[in-house]
């Protein structure tokens, strides 16, 4: 399965840009829940609001919902490796490193998702203009929160393996979404892996 190449447009640049403020200070919020609650306990409470508001804003635009279990299925596989399997990663791994260096490793969600397009489809070829677009971006990441934070890289660390696997997780739910919920618009989409997420945790 393939797709013509897409141009970003100034819109999306700038959603991005707000996407990615949003991401990034999501762990400075989930290190501050974790001085009062559980890991899985605070990926649970992500989960559960997330899809109130989520499926609040389908039902108030009306927009369409699937039928086919096939694709509700795909939701659930989506929630797993969306949002139950890097979230928990992520949060555990908050508790052994900083919350700097989990966002660092987290960066290289776009090194995974570039690697893991390349194997899975015949249409995102991995060329030099890719790999120094996302080893940029990674950098970027690491001299905002501050370079210093690389020094603490350990690979026999299990907190920043597990981070690491969460990333590895999300690339890999890049790929599942492309090739089982294409067709769907986002927000369905987002909303639609939710419930499994949250029945999960």
């Amino acid at each position: 399965m393939s797709t013509p190449q897409k141009t970003i447009s100034t819109r999306a640049w700038f959603e991005l840009m707000i996407l990615s403020l949003i991401w990034g200070g999501s762990f400075l919020s989930i290190h501050v829940a974790l001085g009062e609650i559980g890991p899985l306990t605070a990926v649970a409470h992500r989960t559960t609001w997330a899809m109130l508001i989520l499926w609040g804003y389908v039902l108030i635009r009306r927009l369409a919902l699937p039928i086919q279990p096939r694709i509700w299925g795909a939701f659930f596989v989506m929630g797993l490796m969306n949002n139950v399997i890097p979230f928990s990663l992520m949060a555990w791994g908050q508790l052994h490193i900083e919350t700097g260096l989990t966002s660092i490793l987290n960066a290289a969600t776009a090194i995974f998702g570039v690697i893991a397009a390349a194997i899975f489809f015949s249409d995102e070829r991995l060329t030099l203009r890719k790999l120094i677009g996302v080893g940029l971006g990674f950098m970027g990441v690491a001299t905002a929160i501050g370079l210093s934070a690389l020094t603490q890289f350990d690979i026999r660390s299990l907190g920043q393996l597990a981070v690491i696997g969460g990333t590895i997780s999300y690339a890999l739910a890049g790929v599942w979404a492309r090739k089982m919920l294409s067709g769907l618009s986002p927000q369905v989409a987002a909303a639609g892996m939710l419930p499994g997420s949250t029945l999960i945790m």
